[in-house]
C-alpha cells in the first residue's frame, strides 16, 4: 500500500457463502459448469464483448483459455469469473527452471490478480500422451517451480496447479472396476504428478469424450439416451451412459495405486454440431441433447455409480466455433455460440437481461459503520468494483474516503485477509465494496467520481471476504 489506512476497532462478520448465480432451466449449473475459451479463428469477437457476454447474457461463471493472452485475462477482470489459464506444452521445458518460472509468474499472472479471479494454472494438455520425452520429463518439475513461484508471492492458496489428461493415459477402461493407468506412464510419470496433486490439494484433470468414443451401437449410451444400460460384471453395477464409464475407469485407475481422494475435474467435453456429410450423430439436436444431459447430470448430485453422490466441476467445450482448427469439420464446430454470439442451439444457458449496472453520478451517504451479513448473500445482492480503466491515483483517494470514515479497514492492512495482492486496485476494491454495503448497497453508492461498477459476481478469494 502507498499510505497508511484509517482504522476503527469495529467488529466485522462476515459469512463465507459461494455465489450462485441464479438460473431457472438448470439446478445446480451454477457452481459447476464453465467452457473452454478456445481462440482459433480469425472471426472471434473481442474478448471484452466475449467476457461480459458470459456474464452478462449467461448463466456459466468459469471459463479455461489456452494460453495467457493478456487481453483475454484482463477482459475478465471485475467480473468473478473463475479463470483457468494455460501454459502451452511448447512452453513445459523451459519453466522447469526455477527462475523462469518466476519470471513467467511475473509477467502472465501477478499483474492480473486479484481483479482477474485466476483459480488454475494449468501445465500443459496431455502431455503424457503426447510421447515427447522430453516434455513429458519437465512437466512435473515445470509444476513445482510454478507451484514455488505462487508460494514466493503468496498465491498459492488462490491458485491450484494442475495439468489434464486424456483417456488415452489408460490400459483399460471397460469395464470401469477394471480401469488401470498404461504401465510405461504409471510408475515414471502419473505417481509423480499425483503425489503433486495430493500435496498441493489440486485436482485431477481429465479430458472425457463420448462422441470420440462412441460407434453406431453405442450412440444412444453416449447420449444418455434410458434405454442404454451396461453391466459390470464385476461389481453388478448398471451404466446408463458412457461419461460415468469413463469417470469410473478413471477412479479405479486411480484407486488401484492408492489416490482414488483427490478430485476429478472435467477439463474438456463436448459434441460437435456438424461433420461430414451423413456423419452419424453429428448435427446440431444431437450436440444441444448431450450437453443438455451433460449439465444436468452432472450437477445433479447423483454421480457415478462409483462415485455416487457427488457433483463434478465440468468445462464444455467449447465457447465458440473456431474456423481456423485443422482436421475434419467436427473439429470447427464444437462451439455453443457463433462468433456473433448467437447459439448454436440452446441448452438452457442464456439469461433474460444482463446484470451489470453502471450508476449515474450520486450524492454519497458518509457512514461510520460496520459491515454485517445479510441473511442470504445470494439473493439479488451485489458488489461494488472499480472499473477497469480507473487510475491508481484515484482509486488511492476512494481507499483514503471509505477508510477515513471509520470503516473497517483492517482487512487490507498488512497481516490482514485481504492485503495480498499489495496493490492500490485490489485494496480499492476491497474498500469500495464495503463503503458499498455499509451504506445499504444501493446503485448510487457505488460510484467515486465515476471510478466503480457493480456486478452481481462475488470477487471473493480465499480467506479474503467481500
Amino acid at each position: 500500500m502507498k499510505k497508511k489506512l484509517s482504522m476503527v476497532d469495529l467488529p466485522v462478520v462476515f459469512i463465507a457463502i459461494p455465489l450462485l448465480i441464479a438460473s431457472s432451466y438448470i439446478s445446480g449449473v451454477e457452481g459447476t459448469i464453465g467452457v473452454n475459451y478456445g481462440t482459433v479463428a480469425n472471426n472471434l469477437p473481442h474478448p471484452v464483448r466475449a467476457a461480459h457476454f458470459l456474464l452478462e447474457s449467461t448463466i456459466i461463471n468459469r471459463v479455461r483459455i489456452y494460453d495467457t493472452n493478456p487481453d483475454i485475462i484482463k477482459a475478465f477482470a471485475h467480473t468473478g469469473i473463475a479463470v483457468t489459464v494455460n501454459i502451452p506444452n511448447n512452453q513445459i521445458s523451459s519453466l522447469a527452471k526455477l527462475n523462469n518460472a518466476k519470471e513467467w509468474l511475473k509477467t502472465n499472472i501477478v499483474p492480473h490478480v486479484p481483479a482477474t479471479n485466476i483459480v488454475r494454472i494449468l501445465v500443459g494438455n496431455e502431455v503424457v500422451s503426447t510421447g515427447d520425452k522430453l516434455t513429458v520429463d519437465n512437466l512435473v518439475p515445470a509444476m513445482q517451480a510454478i507451484r514455488t513461484a505462487l508460494v514466493g508471492v503468496s498465491l498459492d492458496r488462490l491458485i491450484k496447479v494442475s495439468t489434464p489428461h486424456s483417456l488415452g493415459i489408460l490400459s483399460t477402461s471397460s469395464p470401469p472396476s477394471a480401469g488401470k493407468f498404461r504401465q510405461e506412464y504409471e510408475n515414471q510419470f502419473l505417481k509423480p504428478i499425483l503425489g503433486f496433486l495430493k500435496a498441493t490439494g489440486s485436482p485431477f484433470l481429465i479430458n472425457p469424450y463420448p462422441f470420440f468414443g462412441c460407434s453406431k451401437d453405442t450412440l444412444d449410451y453416449a447420449l444418455f439416451r434410458t434405454n442404454s444400460k451396461v453391466l459390470d460384471e464385476n461389481t453388478k453395477l448398471t451404466y446408463t451412459n458412457m461419461l460415468d464409464a469413463q469417470l469410473d475407469a478413471v477412479h479405479s485407475a486411480l484407486k488401484l495405486i492408492h489416490f482414488d481422494d483427490i478430485e476429478i475435474v472435467i477439463a474438456e467435453t463436448g459434441w460437435p454440431s456438424k461433420g461430414e456429410p451423413g456423419q452419424l450423430g453429428v448435427d446440431v439436436g444431437t450436440a444441444a441433447e448431450y450437453n443438455t444431459k451433460l449439465m444436468q447430470h452432472v450437477t445433479s448430485g447423483v454421480g457415478t455409480p462409483l462415485m455416487p453422490n457427488r457433483t463434478f466441476e465440468t468445462y464444455i467445450f467449447g465457447l465458440f466455433n473456431e474456423n481456423l482448427k485443422p482436421g475434419p469439420t467436427s473439429e470447427r464446430n464444437f462451439g455453443l455460440f457463433q462468433p456473433d454470439m448467437s447459439p448454436v442451439y440452446d441448452i438452457g444457458i442464456l439469461r433474460k437481461k444482463a446484470n451489470l449496472n453502471y450508476p449515474s453520478s450520486p450524492t454519497p451517504v458518509v457512514v461510520g459503520v460496520p459491515i454485517v451479513p445479510e441473511p442470504n448473500r445470494n439473493s439479488g445482492r451485489r458488489w461494488c468494483l472499480p472499473k477497469p480503466e480507473a487510475n491508481d491515483e484515484n482509486l488511492q483517494k476512494n481507499i483514503d474516503y471509505v477508510c477515513g470514515l471509520g470503516i473497517d479497514c483492517r482487512p487490507i492492512q498488512e497481516g490482514g485477509a485481504c492485503f495480498f495482492p499489495d496493490t492500490v486496485r485490489a485494496h480499492a476494491a476491497y474498500a469500495m465494496n464495503a463503503y458499498y454495503q455499509a451504506t445499504g448497497g444501493n446503485g448510487y453508492d457505488c460510484d467515486f467520481a465515476q471510478t466503480a461498477v457493480t456486478t452481481i459476481s462475488n470477487p471473493s478469494y480465499g480467506e479474503c471476504i467481500y
